[in-house]
């Protein structure tokens, strides 16, 4: 399993930053109510929001 950070968007591509470096990954095999700044869980190729992970991320910055 793997985490990741949703950077920004370009394209039909979100830009995830993924233990220090960045992935182009495809919108479509993202959740439909993802956003930048969202915390993503990367598990046997099925991605979700880690929405505790991404409340615990706004509320320090």
């Amino acid at each position: 399993m793997r985490k990741g950070i949703i950077d920004r968007f370009e394209g039909s591509f979100a830009v995830v930053e993924i233990e220090g470096s960045t992935e182009d990954i495809p919108k479509e095999l993202l959740p439909n109510d993802c956003s930048v700044g969202d915390v993503l869980t990367i598990s046997d190729n099925k991605i979700t929001v880690d929405k505790t992970e991404t409340l615990k991320r706004k509320e320090e910055i």
